[in-house]
């Protein structure tokens, strides 16, 4: 329906013409073919070669329902807590725990990481550094929603609490955060930590600009607040510096009062100046609560707009989210059949978790069937599986298979370059979906280590559109560090950035040029972090993880 009036289908099919769909084989099976092809299996054991060609069958039998189980433990085991438990009392008490370790192996002189395992985090790669027995591994158990200030509107978080158990938490009182980050297995910290962006950040800001305050364990075991006007130095830096200056033990997010569903409307884009200028203009009309688009190809894609609202026609909702609804990149994909511009509601809850059953698009390259009606009805409860599960079960022939012939990079592009970017990460790659989500870098976060694009000593752009690429590369000369250096010299030479979870093989010099360390420097030296925790480039780098 086009407001009241154009009708649209319930898209339970999940598919397109033929000529709009893209069809490709599965990750494993396109890996398996290039293995094949360079005779790298042959010397593998059977085991391996057995666990590579039914990998689809293992997670569907052992991670899918381990995944579902974990999942129920983990919202019975959060409701009990918030009812019967102190909360404020037990997170001081952990933070002192977590202080008097600081202490000590400040004492020792040891450098310091978290002891939470490397599989346990959302990064395709664990970090060496977590196996050095000259690390003092600290116990950071912090997983509670500690306070909702509904005067202040803020929440108060500990760092492990996930974006599934806090955006649970707020619908249940009627709020939702700025900006809420799609898979539900992302936690707090690694968002501020790290990066944290979604399709309200057009209008927000990344994660990090909804933030009001941090507590922070620092390198002597001092337990420090900051904010904007107390400690801002520290308080800027905190975002992307991936516990190198000290450990995150909670933080404050802006929250906004909630609506019941959001009017959603799909735009198709049959060529690339159409899809790119589309984009950019409804990225910049702040009327719009949330912004994003999924290219198919290099001239097709599908740009989709949101705004919150309680009053809908009931027929005209589409609860996006059951198990057994096609997954919804495959259901955008049909608008491009149609051509026509569509509108229709979905609920908030399903459109805040619509890329989370199907991982974005990475589980048709997991479980090729997933999508199958069959499946879903049968099996599709049980998803999507824990992405710490599905790193904890690889052998070491499926992580090379990814490493080799697999890329997961999100690249945060200047919006007047964004044309360049979806061109060169077609000739350089060759991966379909692309996801575009708008995000603005907003003026509180200038002292940090991004900064917006400046011409002649002034501010020219702070629009940027974080560009997702996840799959398996179709061109034939892709070689993943090759390849993947000349994407960060594209993102550098247009002044944008790179998510650092992700794969990175730039130099530390070239990294520099990337962030500006200016500030970070400072701070590491002034509150004793160079002895305390390895510098940023040293835990994220290609060569400090495996």
């Amino acid at each position: 329906m086009m407001d009241d009036e154009e009708q649209i289908k319930d898209g339970s099919s999940g598919s397109s013409g033929s000529e709009h769909q893209v069809v490709k084989p599965s990750s494993i099976q396109q890996m398996q073919q290039t293995i094949k092809r360079k005779n790298d299996l042959s010397n593998e054991s059977f085991c391996d070669r057995f666990i590579i060609q039914n990998r689809g069958i293992f997670v569907t039998i052992f991670i899918l329902p381990a995944s579902f189980f974990l999942r129920l433990f983990h919202y019975i085991y959060d409701w009990y807590v918030y009812l019967f438990v102190n909360l404020s009392s037990r997170h001081d008490e952990r933070v002192s725990h977590i202080s008097a370790q600081v202490r000590d192996a400040a004492s020792q002189k040891k450098k310091m990481c978290t002891s939470r395992p490397g599989w346990h985090s959302m990064s395709l790669r664990e970090g060496l550094y977590k196996k050095d027995s000259k690390v003092a591994k600290i116990e950071i158990p912090l997983r509670d929603v500690l306070e909702l200030d509904e005067a202040n509107l803020t929440v108060r978080v500990e760092p492990l609490v996930t974006m599934g158990q806090l955006s649970r938490y707020l619908r249940s009182k009627g709020y939702c955060l700025q900006v809420t980050p799609e898979l539900d297995d992302l936690t707090a910290g690694g968002l501020v930590n790290g990066f944290g962006v979604e399709t309200s950040s057009h209008k927000y800001g990344l994660i990090q600009h909804t933030c009001t305050r941090f507590e922070v364990v620092l390198a002597n075991g001092d337990v420090v607040t900051c904010t904007e006007t107390d400690r801002p130095e520290l308080f800027s830096a905190i975002p992307w510096s991936h516990g190198t200056l000290g450990f995150l033990v909670s933080v404050d997010f802006k929250i906004i009062p909630c609506k019941s569903y959001v009017k959603m409307t799909y735009i198709p884009c049959h060529t690339q100046e159409e899809c790119v200028d589309v984009f950019e203009r409804e990225s910049r009309d702040l009327t719009n609560d949330f912004v994003e688009a999924i290219v198919y190809t290099k001239e097709e894609g599908v740009v989709m707009k949101a705004t919150l609202v309680d009053e809908v026609n009931k027929s005209q909702v589409n609860p996006i989210g059951y198990f057994w609804k096609p997954w919804f990149y495959k259901y955008v994909q049909t608008f491009l059949s149609s051509g026509e511009t569509a509108t229709e509601y979905i609920p908030l809850t399903h459109y805040f978790h619509r890329h989370t059953r199907p991982l974005f698009w990475e589980m048709e390259e997991i479980i090729p069937s997933g999508n199958a009606l069959w499946f879903r009805c049968l099996l599709g409860w049980l998803g999507p599986p824990h992405v710490k599960l599905l790193k904890k079960t690889q052998t070491e022939t499926i992580r090379r298979l990814y490493e080799q012939h697999h890329v997961i990079q999100d690249m945060l592009i200047p919006m007047g370059a964004l044309a360049d970017a979806i061109n060169t990460f077609h000739d350089e790659i060759e991966v379909y979906p692309l996801w575009l989500c708008p995000m603005a870098l907003l003026p509180s976060g200038d002292s940090g280590f991004m900064k917006p694009v400046v011409q002649d000593g002034q501010v020219v752009e702070r629009m940027f559109v974080d560009v997702g690429a996840y799959g398996v590369p179709m061109v034939s000369n892709f070689e993943a560090r090759g390849t993947l250096r000349r994407l960060e010299s594209f993102v550098r030479r247009v002044k944008g950035y790179q998510a650092l979870y992700a794969d990175c093989f730039m130099s530390r010099d070239e990294f520099r040029e990337m962030f500006d360390h200016t500030a970070y420097d400072t701070l590491r030296t002034s509150y004793g972090a160079v002895d305390a925790f390895p510098e940023i480039y040293d835990k994220i780098s290609r060569a400090a993880r495996r």
